[in-house]
C-alpha cells in the first residue's frame, strides 16, 4: 500500500508539474520579435533561424551576434541597432534554440554554433562582426575558415567557457527529461532568477533593465522548445575549445576587444590579456558589466564605427 501511495504520489506530481508548465508557456504567449527591424528567415539544416534586417542593404554589412544564455536574443542589441543601422546593413539574427527561431529538442553544442555562424557570415561580403560574450568565441573560430570573411571583429565581453569545465552530460539530460527537468528549468528562468543575473552578471546599474525588457526575457524562455538549447548551455555543451588568443592573434582583419569595466564573467584582466595576445584594441566602459551596448549606447556605437 505504501509503494502504491508513493507512487501515486509521484504520479501526481509530475502531473502538476506538466500542468504548472504548460500554464506557463500559455502565459507566455506567442513571442514578438525583439527588435523594431524587418524580420526575415534563414533556412539552416531544417531550421528556420530568425534574423532582425535594418539599414540601407546597399550599406557595409554588419551582423551582430547575440550571446548564448537562458534569455538570450538578439535584443541583446535593441539600444544600439537604430544608430548602427544609420551607416550600416545590420543584420542581427536569433541563435537556433532561441527567440523567435526554431526550437527543435537537439543536444546544442559550441560545434553545432560555430557552423551556424560560418554558414550565416558566408551569406554576406565581408561584413563587420559584432558578437557577445560566447559568440564572440564562435565568431573568432568561423573567421579563421578560409571560406569567411570579415571586414573586423568587434567582440564584447568575448569568452570560451560559460558553463561547467569538463561538459557534464548528466545535467544536460537532467534538464531535459520530461518532469523533473521542467520543474529545474522553470525554476532556473523563474522571474527572480532573471532579475538576479541581470543585477549580479549583466548589468553594473539595475535600472539599466527595463520590467518591460525582464518580461521578454521571462517569455522567451517560456517558448516551447526552450529548455533544450539551455540545456546544454547550462551544462557546458556550449563552451568552445577554441585558443581564443591564438586565434584573435592570426585573425587576418583588425580586432577590437569591448569590455565593462565591472564584468565578472569574464573579468576585465581576461580582456587584458586578451588584448595583449592578440595585439588587439582594448575598449574599456566604465560603470558596466557584460552589456555596455545596453549601458553605454552611444559610447558603444563610437567604438564600434572605429572598428569598422
Amino acid at each position: 500500500m505504501r509503494l502504491r501511495r508513493l507512487a501515486a504520489t509521484a504520479v501526481g506530481l509530475g502531473g502538476a508539474a506538466v500542468a504548472g508548465d504548460r500554464l506557463l508557456r500559455s502565459a507566455a504567449g506567442e513571442l514578438e520579435p525583439a527588435l523594431d527591424a524587418t524580420e526575415e528567415t534563414y533556412r539552416w539544416r531544417g531550421m528556420d533561424v530568425a534574423y532582425a534586417e535594418a539599414g540601407d542593404p546597399d550599406d557595409p554589412d554588419m551582423v551582430c551576434l547575440h550571446g548564448i544564455n537562458a534569455v538570450g536574443t538578439s535584443g541583446e542589441f535593441r539600444q544600439v541597432v537604430d544608430d548602427l543601422a544609420e551607416d550600416h546593413h545590420v543584420v542581427a539574427p536569433d541563435f537556433p534554440g532561441f527567440g523567435r527561431s526554431d526550437r527543435p529538442p537537439l543536444r546544442y553544442s559550441a560545434p553545432l554554433y560555430e557552423d551556424f555562424v560560418a554558414d550565416f557570415l558566408s551569406e554576406f561580403e565581408e561584413p563587420t562582426v559584432v558578437a557577445s560574450s560566447l559568440a564572440g568565441a564562435y565568431a573568432a573560430r568561423a573567421v579563421a575558415d578560409p571560406g569567411v570573411d570579415a571586414a573586423s571583429l568587434a567582440l564584447v565581453c568575448p569568452t570560451t567557457v560559460a558553463g561547467p569545465e569538463p561538459p557534464k552530460a548528466w545535467l544536460r539530460e537532467l534538464l531535459r527529461s520530461p518532469v523533473v527537468g521542467t520543474v529545474l528549468f522553470d525554476a532556473l528562468v523563474s522571474n527572480p532568477s532573471i532579475r538576479y543575473f541581470n543585477a549580479d552578471h549583466a548589468y553594473a546599474d539595475p535600472d539599466a533593465v527595463s520590467p518591460a525588457w525582464t518580461d521578454y526575457q521571462w517569455r522567451t524562455a517560456h517558448q516551447p522548445g526552450a529548455r533544450y538549447a539551455v540545456a546544454s548551455f547550462v551544462a557546458g555543451h556550449c563552451n568552445s575549445s577554441l585558443d581564443l588568443g591564438g586565434a584573435l592573434r592570426t585573425a587576418e582583419m583588425p580586432v577590437t576587444l569591448l569590455w565593462g569595466r565591472d564584468a565578472t564573467l569574464p573579468p576585465l584582466s581576461r580582456g587584458r590579456d586578451l588584448a595583449q595576445q592578440a595585439d588587439a584594441r582594448l575598449v574599456v566602459f566604465d560603470h558596466t558589466k557584460l552589456l555596455p551596448h545596453v549601458e553605454h549606447p552611444e559610447a558603444f556605437v563610437d567604438a564600434v564605427r572605429e572598428a569598422t
